[in-house]
This record gives C-alpha cells, sequence and structure tokens, in this order.
C-alpha cells in the first residue's frame, strides 16, 4: 500500500501516456502535446501553493475566486502599461492570500471556513469589479497566454519557474521545514520556538499570489477576464492534483514531484476522455474516482 501511495501517480500517468500513445489519434504530435502543457501550467501553479497549505494541515477553497479577481483587476489598469496591470493584479493576489491566512492564524478560524468565506466574497467581489467579460488588447499582458520563447509558451516556463522555487523554498529553506512541521505537529512546534503565525500568513499569501498569476495567465491566454468562469472549480482540481500526488490532507509533508505528476494526471484524464468523445461529466465521474483511490491509499499508509 506504501508503494502504491509513493509512485502510484506515476505509474497512472505512464500508463495513461502509453495508453493514449496507442489508441488516441494524432496524440503524439508536437501541437497536442504543446497544447496539454498549456492547458496543465494553470493547475500546476495553483497546485504549488495549494500544497503548501495542505502541508500545514490547511486549506484554501478561495484560490478560484482570487484568480478571477486579479483577472478582473488588470483590464482596470492596463492604461497604466502591461507590467503596473499584472503587478496590481498580483498584489490583489497577495492581500486576499493575507486576509486569508489573517483569519486562520490570528482569528483561529478553520482554513475551511476561512477560505470560505474568501470565496464568496472574492467572487463577488470580481462580478462587482468587472460587471461583464472585459476583453484584454494589451500585447503585454496577451502574450502572458500566447507567446513563446524557443518554442516553449510563456505559460510553461512559467510553471516550471514556479515549481523550481517552491521546490527550493520546500526542501531547502528553515521556512519550507517550519512549514512541514507546522502541519505535523503545530504545538511542537510552537513550543521549539517557531512563529507560527507569521508561516501561516506567508503561506497563505504566497498561496494568493500564484493564484492571482495564473488567473492572470488564463485571461491572457483567453484574451479576456471572465469573473464568472475564470478559475471556476480550480480548488477542486488543485486540492486533488495535490492528493492524488501524494501530498496526505493531515499535513506534514509536500510533495513537489507528486504535484506535478498529479496536474499532469488530472488534465490527461480529461484529454483522453474528450478527445473520445466522452462528455466532461464523465471525465469528473473519472477524476473523482482517482482522487478517492489516491485518498484510500493515504488511509492504508497511516494504519501501516
Amino acid at each position: 500500500m506504501t508503494w502504491i501511495s509513493k509512485y502510484g501517480v506515476y505509474v497512472a500517468l505512464v500508463v495513461l501516456f502509453l495508453l493514449n500513445m496507442a489508441i488516441t489519434d494524432h496524440f503524439m504530435t508536437a501541437s497536442n502535446l504543446r497544447l496539454q502543457l498549456i492547458q496543465t501550467a494553470p493547475t500546476l501553479i495553483v497546485a504549488m501553493g495549494m500544497a503548501m497549505v495542505i502541508g500545514t494541515k490547511g486549506i484554501d477553497l478561495s484560490v478560484g475566486a482570487v484568480m478571477a479577481l486579479s483577472a478582473a483587476v488588470v483590464p482596470l489598469y492596463i492604461g497604466y502599461g502591461s507590467a503596473a496591470a499584472i503587478l496590481i493584479g498580483l498584489l490583489f493576489g497577495v492581500l486576499c492570500g493575507l486576509f486569508a491566512g489573517f483569519l486562520v492564524a490570528v482569528v483561529g478560524l478553520q482554513p475551511i471556513v476561512a477560505t470560505l468565506s474568501v470565496m464568496i466574497g472574492g467572487r463577488g467581489l470580481a462580478n462587482v469589479i468587472a460587471g461583464s467579460i472585459k476583453t484584454i488588447n494589451d500585447p503585454g499582458v496577451v502574450a502572458l497566454g500566447t507567446e513563446s520563447l524557443l518554442g516553449i509558451p510563456y505559460s510553461v516556463l512559467i510553471g516550471l519557474m514556479v515549481v523550481l522555487i517552491v521546490a527550493f523554498l520546500v526542501r531547502r529553506t528553515t521556512f519550507g521545514l517550519n512549514v512541514e512541521s507546522i502541519g505535523a505537529n503545530q504545538l511542537a512546534t510552537k513550543l521549539a520556538g517557531v512563529r507560527i503565525g507569521a508561516v501561516l500568513l506567508t503561506v497563505y499569501a504566497i498561496n494568493g499570489l500564484l493564484s492571482a498569476l495564473s488567473g492572470i495567465i488564463v485571461a491572457a491566454r483567453t484574451q479576456a477576464s471572465d469573473p464568472k468562469t475564470v478559475g471556476l472549480q480550480m480548488e477542486m482540481d488543485a486540492i486533488a492534483a495535490v492528493v492524488i500526488g501524494g501530498t496526505s490532507l493531515n499535513g506534514g509533508k509536500v510533495r513537489i514531484l507528486g504535484t506535478v505528476a498529479g496536474a499532469l494526471l488530472m488534465q490527461l484524464i480529461t484529454a483522453t476522455l474528450v478527445s473520445h468523445n466522452a462528455p466532461d461529466s464523465m471525465a469528473q465521474m473519472v477524476e473523482a474516482v482517482v482522487i478517492i483511490a489516491a485518498v484510500f491509499t493515504q488511509v492504508g499508509r497511516r494504519k501501516s
């Protein structure tokens, strides 16, 4: 059971990849593989932040709303230049993350309750700010979702950079050690002199920043900001990628590479079913089964 929980996601990813090579037309074309990576990038970016939150034994249901809010803010500040609009959008994400972290670390709310309130309020604020779908024509912003460097889309490069930075934070810094320590035993970590509140605020702020980045990339790719659809159900996709990747919902461990594989597996499941004309509802049911299997293996690992 332990072996399955550690390596099952990689085996499933390889098997599904080989299966697609055998049964899906044009699967191994460069354009299709490029498309799969582009569609995985937003989920991967959000999942990296979510993995850190879950590592502290928390959860964040507001990531989709933060994506929508940041995407709604960008068109308002396009007149100040591309960089300014993007930075302000990212700032909104950080503020949302800090607010959620404040509710968790200072007020003492359960993470699911705190982030649920931010999710509802954030989506509502995005609708108030945007009002309706806003077109984004600024070349500097649109480039994030449409341009490439040496044939690699910017969104994919950004996703890879986020993975490397989060991996460095978690594996090579005291901050990362404290993140996993809080999830494993918060009381013992506090008695060891770690400032629990500061670490949690930082984790939720980073998660808000990454959610905002993902929202801006999605808006740039579609060249439009729709407060009703940007980031819709992203919280479920991100949590699923983290759990399937082997990170326990009980905290204490952040699995970076597993989360990457989980995000790729989620995208590949959807792409496989869509390419064979299965309805979206079928993809959702299959993903639900995979999530249940992942949680089941975690339960088995704890018992062992």
